[in-house]
């Protein structure tokens, strides 16, 4: 098969197209003959040696990605969930060697599930990572409530997009931050009000937030603290945080995660499943490549200026 290795961490022109053998399946994995794929920004820190270095520089050779949607070519004798022809998407194996980057990648079974009929490979593949880490923000690593004031950074991003639309379904009231060119991308996704972060400073203009995500890093923190209610909740997806940040939280006795680490799972993947057929859920992909063209779409999402997804289709 087709696989797109990673010779060693560093730039793009890393990234190798070669023939390896197809993987073979254990017996609580599926074969996962692969239609699409989605390029996060952990994919480029990891092909950087960034993020998960102290796992895939022990694998060989590593194969990056984690989000894929495909169709089922083979099970291990433990899976009964899923049959040869099933069209199944997930996040897989993360945060370890998910080997996405391929034409065929054998996955467990429990990371997976069946992708809706109205929903393409690409739609599905978009929405693993990025949705699940809206989804667990919310529910895992904080508990936003209905009739919460959520205050969603980079609102217009992979993870923010679908932050928006997930919040606004547990019934929150949802101000989102992003560019000026990006508000009526925002605002169509249904938040309630739109800051440009780039004219204005969000704190002068917003306060009594319940819950708010953070992702954009780079002092961002201790400035959504300052907006935040005292005992409310901040979840924040970029590590690298000071203590002194950590302190400010702590002194509001905010609740949440300081460092959020999305998990695979089938319960709340199904949860993402159900949304996406329901119309209660819908990814915006702004590019698509080709599997050869692969490093270009890591510079794309490495350009961070991303509105929506990046994907790979093979």
């Amino acid at each position: 098969m087709k696989a797109m290795i990673l010779e060693e961490f560093g730039g793009v022109e890393n990234l190798k197209m070669v023939d390896i053998p197809t993987p073979t399946v254990a017996w609580d994995e599926v074969l996962v003959q692969v239609k699409a794929i989605s390029i996060n920004p952990v994919d480029v820190k990891a092909r950087k040696g960034y993020s998960l270095n102290s796992i895939l520089s022990k694998c060989k050779p590593v194969i990056l990605g984690w989000d894929i949607s495909g169709v089922v070519v083979k099970t291990g004798s433990g899976v009964d969930q899923f049959g040869i022809g099933d069209e199944v998407f997930g996040m897989v194996n993360f945060m370890g060697h998910g080997k996405a980057y391929a034409e065929y990648v054998a996955a467990p079974a429990a990371h997976l599930v069946k992708k809706p009929k109205g929903i393409s490979h690409s739609e599905a593949a978009a929405s693993c990572l990025a949705a699940l880490t809206a989804w667990q923000a919310f529910t895992h690593f904080g508990k936003l409530k209905k009739g919460d004031r959520a205050l969603i950074h980079a609102a217009s991003g992979g993870v923010g997009h679908f932050a928006v639309q997930i919040a606004k379904y547990l019934g929150a009231y949802v101000i989102g931050t992003s560019s000026a060119p990006n508000r009526d991308f925002v605002l169509q996704l249904g938040a309630d009000e739109h800051i440009d972060y780039r004219e204005q400073p969000f704190e002068k203009v917003v306060s009594d937030i319940d819950f708010c995500l953070e992702a954009m890093g780079r002092g961002n923190f201790g400035r959504s603290v300052e907006v935040v209610k005292q005992g409310g909740t901040i979840v924040n997806l970029p590590s690298g945080l000071t203590e002194e940040e950590k302190q400010k939280a702590q002194d509001k006795q905010l609740q949440g995660s300081f460092f959020m680490q999305v998990f695979s799972g089938r319960e709340d993947m199904q949860v993402i499943a159900d949304m996406l057929e329901k119309g209660r859920l819908k990814p915006h992909i702004s590019h698509t490549f080709p599997f050869d063209q692969l490093a270009d779409a890591h510079r794309q999402v490495e350009s961070g200026r991303t509105v929506g997804k990046v994907l790979v289709t093979l």
